[in-house]
């Protein structure tokens, strides 16, 4: 017994510190501070058996940005001690420590919503007593990812464009919008590569996509309309679009992560001709339209003539309805707004048994939403379209008045045999048609404050209710007896624009939408067009020569496109004439094209669209801004002219002009470096025939003698397929220009700084930004932020920025080294200088001496006497001074009379614009001259 005793006291020292290290082991790993760089999981020790009684852990997650958040999905299976949460818990602290908010306190067997951190930190706290454990909790950390922090914009010609992460999982709670930025007279392409989402186990219009989805919008997101929602494994189809804008929407939730999508896009440019057809086949045969984009009402039972087999030619069998009536109907949605012309049909030959089914007449429907419907009339009755006499052959049926549409229904009205129907959609897009291009009502290119109405009826409404096809509802005017030409709508296309023609659709109540009450139309109105929002002039009838009456709208779902002769305009304004019984109700879209050239405006044009200046000689002294400041062009052109002896000149980009991902009627943010956001005003010059080897050359104000050395500082941008050159010279007076600076070929569609030497000159000179193109294929040049600074050392402007050398291939940028050498200048000998200075003081003192015996002579000439000392003493004064009036204000104040566009280069240093307080004020000279009567007359 002693022995045994004795070698359980010899084991149990040995066996002790392994069981304290076990334990200490077991605590080490619950708790710890984690970074959330990379997405992790917390679980509770021994997840998902029962965790261990007397646990008290602390875990600090803590993302690598400040200005990041952090977000915690909890695991469904959760399991604690319930009781209050007085045991057993897990505590969540906004921060990095248990003294921070706190954001929840968590029990039971309910899992917590998602939580997000208010900063870059969070604490987590797991607590457990010695009684009654459960499973625990895992939760899954990672950075919270809104909108803008995987958003973006696109504005090159073709990119790839990816879910977040990919080809690995896609992270949860994601908004990101994907905007493609489409320039005028170009089409965009969008083909998926892959695509894998979280799949909806429960399809149907109310339970499509609920989870993780990718919607397609033919304008910008929520503004435009939707194309598709799409979401599992199926890749959705090729989209195209002529809107200008097309945007993807990705939304994913807190739970299941796929490996997400990649989609490629490819804008291409769109050849028009005044003698275009409309008569394109829109896709049934070939397979453009895909087999999702097809629906029916029903299909026969056994399967073999479904929708799909309804394109022309196809091989086996056609689309056949589970029975034959009149009812029955076959849909093809064509995604984007189109104009259909013609429909071509064919019949079937059952494979099975061979007999013969062909459809002789049908109806046709059409739906800009696939919700409101109108059947085709030709006249005032329903238009019976007369289709197939035998299976096989092609019959076509011209649309008499073609129609604009989305949706496309057939609805078969007699038959041979029974139904059976195979066919093809004839027609074309609205803007394949010269100048047609839609001009931003659509697609929310134009924002809701560049739309206006004599009244609204509902007063909180937004007036994007008057977008054509976007909105759902429409414009409704507050009276409801409205008096004609007394009611409009209005439309500010931002900057002048040559406008072509004009789409109006109808008008449907949002409450109940489904009464013929809330449904109204525009049958008849009147059109007025401005340039300044003030001086208005009516669309002219040629016959009559009064104000054109349009004919408007007969249903309230379906567009009318009106065309008329060329009228340059940036205001639009609309007068209802004659409407339906319901009302006035009202939807637009506005079609036009850019003017040629901005410079050649007529003078009429609104202030707020700037127009390259003219800068004279004889006016540049009074007009030419400080050349130390910088010239952004978004008030003035600072000075800088168009070169008159060339054939092609720069235009000026306004702020409103544009869009690309922003809304024009927010604030505009300058263009920073590395951007490729076009936002604020810049100069810029576009690839075309009319720019294939001509020069367009901007002058700068003239730089003054002995100025100088100065450093250039400029931003750029040279993009496209057109090889396009920018090159900076120098011209002195006698016309004689250097070479400083040249750029050639594709750099991106980043803003780029360019930086070349302005050396002294004994005589003035000009700088000349000179642009070209080799190809009239795409491409553009863009110049902004001029600036000649004197601080800037001169081995600085002479190296090329490190942003600017990657992605150039080498020798692209040989002109961004010039030296002072480089620049043919003749200095002049310093000993001109002191024989200038001596001269000019002997001319002076000559002038005084003069001046002084005149005044002695001539005593009685002086303007000094004064009544009251006219017999006594006498005291003149000839005074030289700075004749500027605006020295006597402040520098801030001269500048910003001078020149409005210099506000925010204005500094509170007055030595910024004006060297030295003082210095920039002539010093006075005055001469006193006296008279003593002792003297008599003598001076």
């Amino acid at each position: 017994m002693d022995s045994c005793l004795w070698l359980c006291g010899c084991i149990l020292p040995l066996l002790l510190p392994s069981a304290v290290k076990a334990d200490e082991g077991a605590s080490e790993q619950c708790g710890g501070y984690l970074d959330a760089s990379d997405a992790g999981y917390i679980t509770t020790p021994g997840y998902p058996q029962e965790y261990p009684p007397h646990q008290n852990c602390h875990w600090v997650i803590t993302a690598p940005e400040p200005s990041q958040r952090i977000v915690l999905n909890f695991n469904p299976h959760f399991e604690m001690e319930k009781l209050d949460c007085r045991y057993d818990y897990v505590e969540i602290h906004d921060g990095n420590s248990e003294s921070g908010d706190l954001l929840g306190k968590h029990c039971s067997n309910i899992a917590p919503a998602p939580i997000i951190s208010s900063g870059p930190s969070l604490h987590i706290k797991f607590v457990s007593d010695y009684a009654q454990q459960g499973a625990g909790f895992s939760l899954r950390y990672e950075i919270y990812k809104t909108g803008s922090d995987c958003s973006r914009n696109f504005t090159s010609p073709s990119g790839l464009i990816e879910s977040p992460g990919f080809p690995d999982k896609y992270p949860h709670n994601l908004e990101c919008s994907f905007i493609i930025i489409v320039p005028p007279s170009m089409d965009v392409t969008l083909t998926f590569l892959t695509f894998d989402l979280e799949n909806d186990p429960l399809p149907g219009s109310d339970g499509d996509c609920k989870y993780d989805w990718l919607e397609v919008w033919d304008g910008l997101p929520g503004v435009g309309p939707l194309i598709g929602r799409y979401c599992g494994t199926r890749v959705p189809p090729e989209i195209q679009s002529s809107t200008g804008i097309l945007s993807l929407a990705f939304h994913t939730d807190m739970a299941v992560a796929k490996d997400g999508f990649s989609a490629r896009y490819n804008m291409t440019h769109k050849e028009v001709s005044e003698t275009f057809h409309c008569s394109n086949a829109l896709g049934m045969e070939s397979g453009k339209i895909t087999d999702e984009q097809i629906m029916a009402s029903s299909s026969f039972h056994d399967g073999n003539w479904v929708p799909r087999q309804a394109r022309l030619n196809y091989r086996e069998n056609g689309w056949t309805p589970a029975e034959d009536n009149s009812r029955e109907y076959i849909q093809v949605d064509l995604h984007t707004l189109k104009v259909l012309t013609g429909i071509a049909t064919q019949g079937a030959i059952s494979k099975e048994t061979k007999n013969i089914y062909y459809v002789t007449t049908f109806k046709l429907e059409v739906s800009t939403n696939g919700e409101d419907w109108m059947i085709y009339r030709h006249g005032k009755n329903h238009k019976v379209f007369h289709a197939n006499t035998d299976p096989t052959e092609v019959v076509l049926n011209r649309i008499p008045q073609p129609v604009l549409t989305r949706f496309v229904r057939i609805r078969p009205q007699t038959w041979k045999n029974g139904i059976s129907l195979r066919f093809e959609l004839y027609g074309c897009q609205i803007t394949d048609a010269p100048c047609s291009e839609l001009q931003g009502m659509l697609s929310g290119l134009l924002p809701d404050s560049q739309i206006s109405a004599s009244s609204m009826r509902d007063i909180h409404g937004s007036m994007g209710a008057a977008r054509l096809v976007a909105s759902r509802s429409g414009w409704f005017p507050n009276p409801t007896q409205p008096i004609a030409g007394e009611e409009w709508l209005q439309v500010d296309l931002g900057v002048p624009k040559m406008v072509r023609g004009i789409i109006t659709q109808g008008a449907r109540g949002l409450e109940g939408s489904t009464s013929s009450d809330n449904r109204a139309f525009v049958r008849k109105y009147k059109l007025a067009h401005s340039l300044n929002g003030k001086d208005w002039s009516y669309v002219i009838d040629s016959k009559t020569g009064f104000a054109k009456i349009f004919e408007g709208n007969s249903h309230y779902d379906t567009p009318e496109v009106r065309r008329f002769d060329e009228i340059v305009a940036q205001h639009l304004r609309v007068f209802p004439e004659r409407w339906s019984p319901a009302g006035i109700g009202m939807r637009m879209e506005v079609l036009g094209c850019d003017l040629p050239e901005i410079t050649t405006l007529p003078n009429t044009v609104t202030p707020t669209t700037p127009r390259l200046e003219q800068t004279t000689p004889a006016m540049r002294s009074a007009t030419t801004p400080s050349l130390s400041a910088v010239c952004d062009f978004e008030q003035s052109l600072c000075g800088w002219s168009a070169d008159p002896h060339t054939g092609v000149s720069w235009s000026l980009h306004t702020a409103r002009s544009s869009s690309t991902g922003h809304n024009a009627h927010e604030t505009w943010q300058d263009l920073s470096l590395g951007s490729d956001s076009f936002s604020g005003n810049y100069l810029h010059l576009d690839a075309g025939a009319h720019t294939q080897r001509n020069k367009a050359r901007l002058l700068s104000p003239e730089v003054g003698p002995e100025r100088g050395p100065l450093c250039l500082l400029f931003y750029y941008q040279l993009q496209g397929e057109a090889q396009g050159t920018l090159r900076v010279l120098l011209r002195d007076s006698d016309q004689e220009e250097t070479l400083l600076w040249a750029l050639k070929g594709e750099q991106g569609p980043h803003w780029k700084e360019g930086r070349t030497i302005l050396p002294q000159s004994p005589r003035e000179y000009q700088v000349v930004f000179e642009g070209f193109f080799d190809h009239p294929t795409r491409g553009h040049i863009r110049i902004d932020n001029i600036h000649m600074s004197n601080s800037i050392e001169l081995e600085q402007c002479a190296q090329p920025l490190p942003a600017l050398t990657s992605g150039i291939p080498r020798g692209a940028i040989s002109g961004m080294r010039p030296t002072i050498a480089a620049v043919k200048v003749h200095p002049v000998p310093a000993y001109w200088f002191y024989v200038l200075v001596g001269g000019i003081g002997l001319l002076l003192l000559i002038g005084v001496t003069v001046m002084m015996i005149l005044c002695c002579q001539h005593y009685h000439w002086m303007s000094g006497k004064t009544d009251s000392h006219h017999h006594h003493h006498h005291h003149h004064s000839v005074m030289y001074r700075n004749d500027q009036p605006a020295y006597h204000q402040s520098p801030e104040s001269y500048c910003q009379s001078q020149n409005p566009s210099c506000n925010m280069f204005c500094s509170n240093d007055q030595n910024h614009l004006y060297p030295g307080a003082d210095s920039s004020l002539e010093p006075r000279l005055i001469i006193t001259l006296e008279k003593d009567d002792s003297y008599g007359s003598r001076c």
